[in-house]
């Protein structure tokens, strides 16, 4: 695939980004049609969100009294004292996930492959009834967006043609002869080491945050701090079952007849086909995590350690690393054991009063100038960034980490994200637009200490997770793959929170990240808001098996794009 880049520099400055219109003069029409749209889009939606931000912070001047009166009560508070509605809703969330941790232990112990497959026969139908009908919408799946871990919901879904497969969330099988688990699309990560721990089991893959699912992992992409040894979420995957627009059911596998569609599948984000299931590598489980903690107060030291531990021949289990500011940071490392030795220390950082972990570890790294270790239950280290959805939470509940709080309220969380989207005002959500981050960027791990001068220059976000990850060269190249010169070890930068960068501007600022992140020949994460041109988007995405697999299979007028799915203006 061509690789023209367009220049960046890791620092762009605001003189820079002002100069973006004279390189887009030679951007093909339809491109340019699209940066012009959306402009358009912005500048007609400014006025509005100037005029309800402005409605809304004189409403902080107003009694609550007066503002019951005038009608503007359930908006102020849906707006500025969000958190009193999200409290308020914790106790009955909490009643509902134990209802729904009973119905995923009764599906488990009465599972059946005769009823994975009538469940797959109703998906069936209802592709045949479309094709009856003149295949006259694109398709996609009914799940609304409110469901989804993104934070935007997919306008798509208002116009093309929803396919139930709600009833595709049960784990149909635990093959330990064959070392694999069968799962289906809809399978949360919490689902699995719920029940693959007791057993005894774990994937080399399983994402920090419990509300993930194997098919959004899948159609997206998934990492974790073992992605060093183990790749992302996709390279655990052993078969995938997928139905086409055609109907018929394709069982693939990378040695089958269907291999092609194997390397297809990841990443393409439902534009191929509905995945039925998947199966999934399984090892053996061990009861902690021997975890180390490496602070640093140099830029340098921090990331030629990461680098160092992320590129040994044999590396340690796990590596993520949290930055907390320019030239602080600290590097965790651990393995899985059995056994604590005397006088080590257990830490339960799942307990509902413990602090969220990325405090845990700023804490711990200023306790100590030199490594910290302790010990962590091995399901608890998995998810130490749920509770807090990392930091995020205390974008809606700003004392969410105080200790009285997670005392009294702590063993209510995790707080779903489907629950803080449903409760968002359209107020709230272009206030989150315009002015709060949520990306992940991969990045080849040469480029750790550019990537992070560009996010400080750019964004100055703080913290900023960082997990590395092995991208191999496989048989056949999908969506992702090592770079041009052969780089297999990436990194995924997560920036999530408030920019206080002060050229920061929501179009301009993605888009010049997205410049950097495609020089170095890296991706974006699907979930997040793309603001590139199509043509940008195909020189980030190697889409030469992809193209082959929907013209194979007849998806062009089944299915759209990933790019038509994930641009900014396909999203709210």
């Amino acid at each position: 695939m061509s690789k023209t880049r367009r220049t960046a520099t890791p620092a762009k400055s605001e003189s820079t980004l002002k100069q973006r219109k004279s390189s887009r003069d030679i951007i093909a029409k339809k491109e340019k049609d699209f940066l012009d749209e959306s402009k358009t889009q912005v500048r007609r939606a400014a006025p509005k969100l100037s005029a309800s931000a402005q409605a809304l912070e004189d409403l902080k001047h107003v009694s609550w009294w007066s503002l019951l009166l005038r009608g503007q009560l359930v908006e102020y508070v849906l707006t500025h004292q969000r958190w009193i509605l999200v409290i308020g809703l914790l106790p009955a969330q909490a009643l509902w996930m134990i209802f729904i941790l009973v119905l995923e232990r009764f599906a488990f112990l009465t599972r059946s492959s005769k009823k994975h497959a009538a469940k797959v026969d109703i998906v069936v139908k209802q592709i045949k009834s479309w094709n009856e009908e003149g295949r006259k919408k694109l398709m996609c799946t009914a799940r609304p967006g409110w469901k989804v871990m993104s934070l935007r919901v997919g306008k798509y879904k208002k116009t093309h043609r929803n396919i139930d497969l709600s009833a595709l969330n049960e784990i149909v099988e635990v093959d330990e002869t064959r070392g694999v688990v069968r799962v289906e699309p809809l399978v949360s990560m919490g689902q699995l080491t719920t029940l693959l721990n007791s057993m005894g089991w774990t994937l080399p893959v399983i994402p920090e945050l419990d509300d993930l699912t194997v098919g959004g992992l899948i159609a997206g992409y998934g990492v974790e701090s073992q992605s060093h040894k183990s790749g992302l979420f996709q390279h655990i995957c052993t078969a995938f079952e997928i139905v086409l627009s055609s109907g018929d059911i394709k069982y693939c596998t990378p040695t089958n007849e269907n291999k092609e569609l194997f390397y297809a599948i990841p990443w393409s984000y439902g534009s191929i086909g509905f995945l039925m299931s998947a199966e999934l590598k399984l090892m053996r489980a061990k009861k902690y995590v021997h975890l180390t903690y490496h602070p640093f107060h140099t830029k340098r030291g921090f990331v030629e350690k990461f680098a160092q531990e992320s590129l040994k021949e044999d590396p340690v289990d796990f590596i993520e690393a949290l930055v907390y500011s320019k030239n602080k940071g600290v590097v965790m490392t651990g393995n899985m054991v059995d056994d604590v030795p005397s006088g080590g220390n257990v830490n339960h950082i799942g307990y509902w009063y413990k602090k969220f972990f990325y405090s845990h570890a700023e804490q711990t790294m200023a306790n100590s100038k030199t490594t910290t270790e302790e010990y962590i239950p091995l399901r608890e280290y998995y998810h130490r960034h749920t509770r807090g959805i990392f930091w995020e939470l205390l974008d809606i509940i700003p004392f969410a980490n105080s200790s009285w709080f997670l005392f009294l309220f702590g063993w209510l969380l995790p707080i779903k994200v489907s629950l803080l989207k449903v409760t968002q005002t359209e107020t709230t959500r272009r206030m989150y637009e315009e002015n709060h981050v949520v990306q992940d960027m991969l990045v080849p791990v040469s480029t750790l200490s550019r990537a992070l001068s560009a996010f400080d220059e750019l964004y100055d976000i703080f913290p900023l997770w960082l997990c590395p990850m092995k991208i191999p060269r496989e048989e056949m190249r999908g969506m992702v793959g090592p770079t041009p010169d052969g780089e297999e070890m990436f990194v995924d930068i997560g920036a999530y929170g408030n920019p206080k960068a002060p050229s920061y501007h929501h179009i301009d600022t993605s888009r010049a990240v997205e410049d950097f992140v495609r020089e170095v020949h890296g991706f974006q994460g699907l979930y997040a808001d793309s603001y590139h041109t199509r043509g940008e988007f195909r020189d980030m995405f190697d889409h030469t098996l992809l193209d082959k697999m929907r013209a194979k299979y007849n998806c062009l007028d089944a299915f759209p794009e990933p790019y038509d799915k994930v641009c900014k203006n396909a999203r709210l």
